[in-house]
């Protein structure tokens, strides 16, 4: 009996069973990591956006004296701009009128 013969029946034993079958060629030659990190934290489960909510308030409070002057200056600008296009628009009409 061949050494080959000898050790077939063995391989059976040898096989990974912490792999699908059909992935055994694939693993066959990954080692076990020894101190690597293999668990984390899943960013579905960390949460990032929630402590902003829970502030959002107080800092739009704290914030909206400084940015108003220019939120305000800009949006009256151009209120007043289109009201005085439309008036400019509506004297040209006027002007040239049958």
């Amino acid at each position: 009996m061949t050494s080959r013969a000898a050790f077939s029946r063995s391989r059976i034993l040898m096989a990974r069973y912490d792999v699908s079958p059909h992935l055994v060629k694939w693993w066959k030659n990954v080692k076990p990591d020894d101190g690597q990190i293999t668990r984390h934290l899943s960013p579905f489960e960390q949460h990032p956006v929630a402590p902003w909510f829970k502030t959002w308030p107080r800092k739009i409070m704290d914030r909206a004296p400084h940015y108003i002057f220019y939120l305000g200056g800009s949006l009256s600008l151009a209120y007043y701009t289109v009201i005085w296009g439309d008036a400019a628009d509506a004297a040209e009409k006027f002007e040239h009128r049958y």
